[in-house]
C-alpha cells in the first residue's frame, strides 16, 4: 500500500480489483482499513491516481454487475459502495461477499 496509513489506523483486507470510472474499468489494489477504503490505481490505467472512502462516509454496499463500456452488464462480480452524499463506486473484485461484509464489521466497529 502507498497510501500511508494514519495514526492508529490498520489494515484489514487487501486484493487485485478494478474500480469502473466512466467507460475505463481502472485495475490495481483495493484495501480496507479500520477507517477508510482506498483503491490505488497502477500506472498503465489513463486514469490513475487514490481514490478514498471514510467508512463514517459509507452508507451501503450491495452486489452488483460489471458493465462493459460503464453500461452494458456482463458479469455479476462487482461490488457497489454507495456514499452519503449520494455517489457510487462499482469496484470488480473477488470475495465481495466477504469485502461487503468486511466493510460492514469495520463500520460497525
Amino acid at each position: 500500500m502507498k497510501t500511508e496509513l494514519r495514526e492508529r489506523e490498520k489494515l484489514i483486507r487487501k486484493r487485485g480489483a478494478n474500480l469502473q470510472k466512466g467507460i475505463e474499468t481502472v485495475g490495481s489494489k483495493l484495501y480496507l482499513t479500520n477507517q477508510r477504503l482506498v483503491f490505488e490505481a497502477h500506472a498503465i490505467n489513463f486514469q490513475r491516481g487514490t481514490t478514498e472512502i471514510e467508512l463514517p462516509d459509507i452508507r451501503s454496499s450491495e452486489k452488483c454487475w460489471t458493465k462493459f463500456l460503464g453500461c452494458i452488464p456482463i458479469w455479476p462480480n462487482s461490488l457497489a459502495v454507495h456514499t452519503e452524499t449520494g455517489r457510487e463506486y462499482r469496484f470488480v473484485t473477488f470475495e465481495r461477499d466477504a469485502w461487503a461484509s468486511a466493510i460492514d464489521a469495520q463500520r460497525s466497529a
